[in-house]
């Protein structure tokens, strides 16, 4: 009989404005974040064929969680990554995201192209590069369909030095580049001298000196030092200082060892050492040698692929195979370099969403508070993040824990029916390129996956 005679406490559900309403009028109502469904959901548990889905995710993230990266070696792209050699003759120059052709390509990914061909002798001025781009007598392919991720515009053709990553459990293998670091640099879309004569020293001094080291050192164990990144505040995908310094400490012995020029050994140990994201090359294939063996499970409903091209935003997940759904790139909210505003910004790029993918990444912001430095919000904002993706993921990933949460698990396995049902989209942190070609990175941000790829999926799942 007191119930009425207590102060009310309403509970708002859905628009920001009527729980700012109540607050303003003296209220002290409780916010709950709630979206309905995306529009075409409907409960699926078994595919028209019969498979159980259930049982199809449980044994996608067992493999997933199961895998274990290991960093066995370095290699030029033509000569290690199978497939690469180009189809009818043709040049191959991969990029990320899913497919495009030259003619629907932004400008970063254009940028990097003009500078793979300046960088491979093709073309000796960014003009030249633009004409043979467009000429047909380059294959473009996305990164993904040869085992191989990119940060930002993600090129790699055929003379560039690739991280060689092996999942020791299942046997596949994964590719990066080395990382050049930030600013004016080719993944950012820039071309310019400077980029042009870093990735020429990358390629005399620091690939040679890596291969040799590694070749001593024997495999990397980049699970295990994934791990242990994030229990020092990195998040593996735009923060990566505590990864660069343990990758380091790694090679370092072995470098002064199999390298027996004293000075290139400073340069390679000066380069990583002033690099905080060298490690995102190293994480990012990582990921995808754990999330490939994943793929091409019946009636698995999780994504093996997230990516983006600049113009695209790709998923594929595993019950349809190399299938790409696609929507239109979102633009990124963030903190600008100076002189730069959200007018120069690029939409998102990259491959580096394969961090998110297998649960690092914004996935794991609530261990990486410092990020938000980078990217912009508040740690409390970074802890929410993690605290939403658990919606709508398989489970926790046992290798990958989080101090800040009492050492729970990150989310991992994103499921596109729980995307559907909860309205909850993937975050990602990533960096912003400038629009035009040429002028490299302008910023960092954060940015939430566009829906209409994940009911693309939907509706190809409802009918297996």
């Amino acid at each position: 009989m007191n119930l009425f005679n207590e102060p009310l406490r309403p509970i708002n559900i859905g628009l920001a404005s009527f729980y700012d309403s109540m607050v303003a009028q003296g209220a002290n109502p409780v916010a709950v974040e709630w979206r309905p469904p995306l529009e075409g959901y409907t409960e699926l548990t078994h595919t028209a064929a019969g498979v159980d889905i259930e049982a199809a995710n449980a044994e996608a993230f067992r493999r997933i969680t199961t895998g274990r990266p290991l960093l066995v070696g370095m290699g030029r792209a033509a000569d290690v990554i199978p497939g690469f050699a180009p189809a009818r003759g043709r040049l191959l120059i991969t990029h990320s995201g899913p497919p495009i052709a030259w003619e629907r390509m932004c400008g970063p990914t254009r940028g990097a192209i003009m500078g793979a061909l300046l960088y491979e002798g093709l073309a000796e001025t960014p003009e030249e590069a633009a004409t043979l781009a467009a000429s047909g007598e380059i294959e473009f392919a996305p990164c993904h369909h040869y085992g191989a991720v990119g940060p930002m515009a993600g090129i790699i053709s055929p003379s560039m030095p690739v991280f060689i990553v092996r999942n020791e459990t299942f046997g596949n293998l994964a590719y990066a580049t080395q990382n050049e670091g930030l600013g004016r640099v080719l993944r950012y879309g820039a071309y310019g001298p400077e980029v042009i004569a870093r990735l020429r020293w990358m390629d005399a001094v620091l690939y040679p000196a890596l291969a040799a080291a590694l070749a001593a050192s024997g495999p990397i164990d980049l699970r295990s030092m994934t791990a242990q990144a994030l229990h020092m505040a990195d998040e593996c995908h735009n923060r990566n200082k505590a990864g660069t310094s343990l990758f380091i400490r790694a090679i370092a012995p072995a470098l002064v060892q199999a390298v027996k020029d004293p000075a290139a050994v400073a340069d390679v140990l000066r380069f990583i050492d002033g690099n905080d994201h060298f490690y995102l090359n190293l994480s990012m294939p990582a990921m995808k040698a754990m999330l490939a063996p994943a793929e091409n499970i019946p009636g698995c409903t999780l994504v093996t692929t997230m990516a983006r091209n600049g113009t695209d935003w790709g998923i594929r997940v595993s019950a349809t195979g190399e299938r790409w759904f696609t929507a239109p790139a979102p633009l990124v909210e963030g903190l600008w370099l100076p002189g730069f505003t959200a007018a120069d910004a690029n939409p998102d790029i990259g491959d580096s969403a394969i961090t998110e993918t297998g649960g690092i990444g914004a996935f794991a912001l609530a261990g990486a508070p410092a990020i938000v430095q980078f990217v912009g919000g508040t740690p409390a904002d970074a802890l929410n993040a993690t605290l939403e993706m658990y919606e709508i993921t398989q489970g926790e990933h046992p290798a990958f824990t989080l101090p800040a949460l009492n050492f729970r698990g990150t989310p991992a396995g994103i499921d596109v029916r729980k995307v559907m049902r909860t309205g909850i989209t993937p975050r990602l942190n990533t960096g912003i390129a400038h629009r035009e070609p040429g002028l490299g990175m302008v910023g960092a941000g954060l940015v939430s996956a566009p829906s209409g790829c994940f009911a693309a999926a939907f509706a190809a799942l409802r009918a297996l």
